[in-house]
């Protein structure tokens, strides 16, 4: 995905532009005050171009988002609000120098962290970076959804005034390694020329097991105190592809 990347996110918020950010920041909002209602900032894994930071901003909150991609952060910066601050950084190897009350990490950004070493080295990192009794929230793909309903071939279209994009994906599975690698074969269009660009795109994506992320959390000085179907508020099953869960700082 790297090489593509810069490419990538010219469409990215056509790609997603139906995705709810407001429900998603008001749900996350909902899981602060539950927890830990005294909490004002917030770090940000995987900040993308920065439709929840700004949202959380406009909640109170300050925000310092991390991101890989410098174009992810370049679009982000042209209209951050007021309280965030957007850096390029790699989540498993990273040095803010200050600490937050909460970590935030959604759509699944911890599950492209497909090694055992890459995920402890990130929540070792967010842990050095939380405040005493801060929160760790985030979500995965989910081991009994992905077993039961098993991913399959699909394709999606979107345009603006300027662009079409259209996107095949077709997953691989690796069961042994509890990996999907999605392969995306992605068509854009120039409305106004009829010019076409053609990419393609591997996003590895693991699945976690709760029992998983229960020693994951013990190795590196976490304790989980809330886990449910993000956005709904379900408990997990095997209908329940995306899982959030909600981790506490202990003190090591």
């Amino acid at each position: 995905m790297d090489a593509n990347f810069k490419f990538y996110s010219k469409y990215y918020d056509l790609l997603y532009r139906d995705k709810d950010y407001l429900a998603e920041t008001n749900y996350v909002v909902s899981l602060i005050e539950q927890y830990r209602p005294q909490s004002k900032s917030i770090i940000e894994l995987g900040s993308g171009t920065g439709k929840h930071a700004d949202l959380l901003s406009a909640k109170g909150y300050q925000i310092v988002g991390l991101e890989r991609s410098a174009e992810m952060v370049e679009i982000a910066n042209r209209s951050k609000a007021a309280h965030v601050d957007f850096k390029v950084a790699d989540i498993t190897d990273f040095e803010i120098g200050q600490s937050f009350d909460i970590a935030l990490s959604l759509f699944h950004v911890i599950s492209y962290l497909t090694k055992n070493q890459s995920l402890i080295n990130t929540f070792n990192n967010v842990h050095r970076h939380l405040n005493t009794g801060g929160l760790f929230i985030f979500d995965v793909w989910h081991s009994a959804a992905v077993h039961f309903q098993v991913p399959e071939k699909r394709t999606k279209t979107l345009r603006d005034e300027n662009i079409s994009v259209t996107r095949h994906a077709d997953p691989v599975i690796y069961p042994e390694l509890n990996i999907v690698e999605v392969n995306y074969d992605i068509v854009v269009e120039e409305l106004g020329t009829g010019q076409q660009t053609s990419i393609s795109e591997q996003h590895p994506m693991r699945h976690f097991s709760q029992p998983e992320l229960e020693l994951l959390a013990y190795a590196t000085g976490f304790e989980i105190i809330h886990t449910e179907e993000f956005l709904s508020k379900a408990s997990p099953s095997q209908n329940t592809w995306g899982v959030c869960y909600t981790w506490r700082k202990k003190i090591r």
